[in-house]
């Protein structure tokens, strides 16, 4: 009896964990505002707005914090109403999240207004996303690029591939429907992986030649057709360094809006030590070159601002954490710290 008791017990307890669940009833929240369009108008006249013009994220600098504001939906009204625009802007937002209190957030793109007029008025300043994700808290820089890939989308599909027809997004963003066909288009990620390479004792770290001076990362390239994860880092591993991934496991991924949106699948590759020669193909790389731990750890506690030399080069410095190529080189340095001399 005490058994039974026990069992009905348990199930209670999950059932109601599940029904008070904030992560449950934000998701089951989200999911009613993109399947109803009069819910979600409606949402917009209590939520908070993020900004961007012709793509790029509004940010407030406050000695030397960066803050990502969000806007009311008065607020929102009211600049609006001072650059004679209609509240029937506020319909070409995106659904980008909510808080725990559900507040609904939204992305809005004001591209079409004078860009220094806005500025003045709000006291910030538009700023390109790649120098954003630098400078804002990490739990702004998802919400920045995942607002920022949704809005490029909407802008790239803005007609239908099959009959050229105009498309027409939903109120939250969701979706845009092609109502002479009928096809429905959902906003896609595309498949890339991340590798870092190690021969046991080193990683290999690379630049391309749109990097940012002195900057180095993890090996990276879009998945092709057919192709699972694993192909996908040995192929891209033999294209870009010349090297024979010989084991590899996963790590983790992340959303990540350059060049497009995509998904990237984090993976650690290790390549024999004796079979370790780079041999670059150039057509890729700008340089990919073995580091030491030594090295490794001197240029994770370097900032991009200080890697120049009085000779005019650069120390080597590597990706923020926010990018998931920091962690995968932080879980190196730790697997290497870890090991017994």
């Amino acid at each position: 009896m005490a058994t039974i008791y026990q069992a009905v017990y348990r199930r209670a307890s999950s059932l109601f964990c599940r029904l008070h669940s904030t992560y449950v009833r934000k998701m089951r929240y989200l999911n009613e505002l993109k399947e109803d369009d009069s819910l979600c108008r409606q949402a917009q006249t209590s939520g908070a707005f993020y900004l961007f013009h012709n793509l790029s994220p509004f940010l407030q600098q406050v000695g030397k914090k960066y803050l990502v504001p969000q806007l009311s939906a008065t607020e929102m009204k009211r600049i609006l109403e001072k650059f004679k625009e209609t509240e029937q802007w506020i319909e070409k937002s995106v659904l980008i999240g909510c808080s725990d209190e559900h507040v609904p957030l939204f992305a809005l793109d004001l591209g079409a207004l004078e860009k220094s007029d806005i500025e003045s008025e709000l006291k910030g300043s538009f700023t390109d996303l790649w120098k954003a994700l630098f400078v804002v808290d990490g739990k702004d820089s998802p919400l920045l690029a995942s607002a920022q890939s949704l809005l490029r989308w909407h802008d790239s599909h803005q007609y239908c591939s099959k009959t050229g027809q105009p498309t027409q997004k939903n109120i939250a963003g969701s979706k845009r429907v092609c109502h002479a066909s009928g096809i429905i288009y959902y906003p896609q990620m595309s498949p890339a992986v991340i590798t870092l390479v190690s021969d046991g004792s080193r990683c290999l770290l690379a630049r391309q030649p749109s990097f940012p001076q002195g900057m180095y990362s993890s090996l990276s390239g879009f998945c092709d057709l057919g192709e699972n994860v694993e192909e996908t880092v040995r192929r891209e591993v033999a294209e870009e360094v010349g090297l024979e991934v010989e084991s590899l496991w996963y790590s983790a991924s992340q959303h990540w809006p350059f060049p497009s949106s995509c998904l990237l699948i984090a993976c650690h590759a290790m390549v024999r030590a004796q079979q370790a020669e780079i041999s670059m193909n150039s057509l890729e790389l700008e340089e990919a070159r073995w580091f030491a731990l030594e090295e490794i750890m001197e240029g994770l506690k370097r900032e991009p601002g200080s890697s120049k030399q009085d000779d005019g080069s650069f120390l080597p410095w590597f990706p923020p954490k926010q990018a998931i190529a920091h962690q995968l080189i932080c879980e190196w340095v730790k697997q290497q710290t870890s090991q017994p001399a």
